[in-house]
């Protein structure tokens, strides 16, 4: 008996520590961790949230500690909390705003919350006291990404406080999984403070109702309640209750649902708060706009009945009430209610692959993990730098990252194929352009100007005649099958490598083209020099000549005349007209083949031996 005993208790406390477990409690705007009068244990949201900026409240009006702190938001169309949560599993979500004239400008601000990429609600705060808004869903993702959207010039959203409970899987079932329930109010009937945590293991929040308009309070006698119904309210919800004074008085149920019909899912909970003896029976029905819609119901004691309401549309001008049946010896009595409205269909969010895309880019460069939050949904809240398409499932169609200032080498993102345009130019970007980019099948534009890239364009690219590439701007890159030699670092990537790195690599390039160039010059300068000698040694045998004939050619040697004596003036001319002649064949054309009479050419091949000085 006593092991059978300790097993129980075990049972117990794994049971508590796994609720424990799913209570995530944020004080927005505080970097404290500290433990509360309800015994929820609650952290300071740095490591949820990137932007925003941390204020203090000026007046408290005697609300708790944690709305002692906000965050309030001047920057982004939208800024997200992100908390890790398991997928496909049920969540109750509370938001909690107090703004407390943080700003001394006693001017409340209205914005937009959002949850998963879905429209939540429209949050007015309020001057004086805390407004919060709560919601049950089944997530679809691995996190809960909740967002604030600025909507209201000079309207800066803020928020004080996020709850994150986890429930049981069974309960709430009655309202299919893709869609969350949003609630308008919950109350425990005649309690005299508001019930939570740890009364109730799932932290909700039970508001204590005042009685009147003829209400009578009601306190159960009952020595134990058992709360084994689907959606396991807290005993402590039935201490109490509400009735009226007679049978024939009806209990007006207060809902506060909005002013249009809505899908609505209301929950009542009953409980026989005594005995009955034989005489006496407690029967009564739930009736919508003056109209009976269900069984009667009939109250337990020492248990409890619940009675949902699903499949129906209301609004705040819907009437709910609880008649006696002509029967009932009782009036009607109640203990606690719900009372949500349901969403519209609860959205996938951005297409899985370009998320985890994105989230490839955002691990990259840490400037882009500003932005958190679905990045296509709500379509007026995309994320500033990319563009979506608007399919029920969106897709990411464009980057557009000029100017961040991202810099290193390009991760691989191929996963975004629905991108048609990349507009990464002037930033730092270095290394080689990857090939997946030119392998994206719907990308049009690709502009990569005025970065650090090196290497040669890829064929990928160069070869995609659909593809139009702007590369202007990067002084390393070079055209696909040019000569291009790209260095490897020590991560195994080609980069551009060192200026010195470059210039050695030229160096056998330069010398192979310069040594040659060198002999080549001289060989030229050399014949240069010889042809004009030999061209001065023939202007001066044509001289001699001359003189020769003019002394008649006599007491020379080789037969010349003497410098000075008379030549035959037939002579002189004859030969004077031969060397001429040679001269400006030299001069024309060295090749041309030799001219002249059998005698003038004699002489022309005498005068071509060298002439001895």
């Amino acid at each position: 008996m006593a092991s059978s005993i300790v097993l129980l208790l075990l049972l117990i406390a794994l049971a508590l520590l796994s609720v424990s477990a799913n209570l995530v409690s944020i004080d927005c705007g505080s970097s404290d961790s500290y433990t509360d009068e309800n015994s929820i244990k609650w952290v300071g949201d740095d490591d949820f949230v990137q932007n925003g900026k941390s204020q203090v409240v000026q007046t408290t009006n005697g609300v708790s500690h944690v709305m002692g702190t906000l965050r309030v938001f001047s920057t982004r169309k939208k800024n997200c909390y992100s908390i890790k949560a398991e997928k496909g599993s049920q969540f109750l979500v509370r938001a909690s705003f107090y703004y407390g004239n943080y700003d001394k400008k006693s001017a409340p601000p209205s914005f937009d919350l959002q949850l998963d990429g879905n429209y939540w609600n429209t949050i007015q705060t309020s001057a004086e006291g805390v407004v919060y808004d709560e919601v049950i869903y089944i997530t679809k993702g691995d996190s809960i990404e909740l967002c604030l959207a600025q909507t209201q010039p000079n309207q800066l959203p803020f928020i004080s406080a996020i709850e994150i409970r986890g429930l049981a899987s069974e309960m709430y079932n009655h309202v299919d999984s893709e869609y969350a329930m949003l609630l308008t109010r919950r109350v425990a009937y005649g309690a005299t403070e508001a019930i939570r945590y740890p009364s109730d293991d799932f932290d909700r929040i039970w508001d204590a109702v005042e009685v009147g308009n003829g209400l009578v309070k009601v306190t159960t006698d009952a020595q134990t309640i058992d709360t084994s119904v689907p959606d396991e309210p807290p005993v402590a919800a039935f201490q109490y209750g509400i009735t009226t004074s007679k049978t024939s008085e009806a209990i007006l149920l207060v809902t506060d649902l909005p002013p249009v019909e809505v899908p609505i899912y209301i929950i009542m909970y009953f409980s026989e708060v005594n005995e009955l003896d034989s005489t006496q029976t407690r029967s009564f029905e739930i009736y919508i706009n003056g109209k009976s819609h269900f069984d009667p119901i009939v109250p337990v004691y020492g248990s409890v009945v619940e009675m949902s309401i699903t499949n129906i549309s209301a609004s705040s001008n819907t009437s709910f009430s609880l008649v006696a049946t002509s029967d009932s010896t009782l009036p009607p009595l109640i203990n606690a209610m719900e009372v949500y409205y349901v969403s519209g269909p609860i959205t996938d969010g951005t297409e899985s692959k370009d998320v985890a895309g994105l989230a490839t880019l955002q691990d990259k460069f840490s400037i882009l993990q500003e932005w958190t939050g679905d990045p296509c949904l709500p379509s007026p809240f995309t994320w500033d730098w990319v563009n979506c398409s608007s399919d029920g499932t969106p897709r990411v169609t464009a980057l557009y990252l000029s100017g961040f200032g991202l810099s290193g080498q390009l991760p691989e993102f191929s996963s975004l194929d629905a991108l048609q345009t990349i507009d990464l130019h002037n930033n730092s970007l270095s290394g080689s352009i990857p090939d997946f980019l030119g392998t994206l099948p719907n990308l049009k534009q690709l502009n990569l100007a005025d970065n650090k890239l090196s290497g040669p364009i890829p064929t990928t690219i160069s070869n995609n005649k659909k593809l139009k590439l702007v590369s202007s701007g990067n002084p390393n890159l070079c055209a696909s099958g040019g000569s291009c030699k790209t260095i490897v670092d020590n991560s195994g990537g080609p980069s551009s490598g060192s200026s010195s790195k470059k210039k050695s690599s030229k160096l056998p390039l330069i010398l192979g083209i310069a040594i040659p160039a060198f002999f080549v010059f001289w060989v030229i300068v050399v014949i240069f020099v010889c042809s004009m000698n030999q061209s001065k040694r023939r202007r001066a045998a044509a001289i001699a000549a001359t003189n020769a004939g003019q002394n008649g050619g006599a007491n020379m040697p080789n037969g010349l005349p003497p410098q000075g004596a008379p030549m035959n003036p037939q002579m002189l001319g004859k030969f004077g007209e031969v060397m001429m002649n040679q001269f400006a064949g030299d001069d024309e054309d060295r090749g041309t083949p030799e001219q002249g009479t059998p005698e003038q050419i004699r002489n022309q091949q005498v005068e071509e031996r060298p002439l001895q000085y």
